[in-house]
């Protein structure tokens, strides 16, 4: 409850997701991933190919629900009513997923660039093509992602004004 009921009501409601955040998100990883990577060279493990696959395959399932739930959304022909909780969570993930990834992207990318600067060293040439597909992979997810979200956009409702049934007031239709 507010402390104020007489106060001005603010609409619940979910901000699209910032872009800048997203990219300063990815920044402050990239320097943690290069850090950790410069200082812990020789006890760092090789990078393993789990989390690669894992953070593909919900950038493939994310994509798959922001096409359902866009066609949904819209009421296109054939498509059943979408519940309204159902798109709520469906933005929540979004959300956390894009940051996920975001994250995710810019860990592999500092040291994919760590890599790249140090090629003279045997585990380098070993974890560039696992640091590689996990930034494609992250970069899938944000991109999922953000579709996703945008999928659960309501929709401007339609221009009525030429209705043909009269005494029907344009906000009713």
């Amino acid at each position: 409850m507010s402390n104020n009921p007489s106060g001005p009501r603010t609409d619940p409601s979910i901000r699209p997701t910032s872009i800048s955040v997203l990219v300063v998100a990815a920044l402050v990883a990239a320097a943690v991933g290069w850090l950790l990577l410069s200082f812990f060279y020789n006890e760092w493990p090789a990078p393993p190919w789990l989390p690669v696959i894992v953070i593909a395959a919900l950038a493939a399932a994310e994509g798959i629900l922001a096409q359902n739930t866009a066609a949904r959304v819209q009421r296109k022909r054939g498509a059943p009513p979408v519940e309204p909780l159902a798109v709520a969570r469906y933005a929540v993930l979004a959300k956390a997923s894009s940051l996920a990834g975001a994250l995710y992207g810019g860990y592999c990318a500092g040291q994919l660039l760590f890599f790249a600067l140090d090629m003279s060293r045997e585990f380098s040439n070993d974890s560039l093509p696992a640091t590689a597909a996990g930034v494609v992979a992250a970069l899938a997810l944000v991109g999922a992602a953000l579709w996703l979200e945008r999928s659960c956009r309501v929709p401007d409702p339609p221009d009525r004004d030429d209705t043909d049934e009269p005494g029907i007031p344009p906000d009713r239709i």
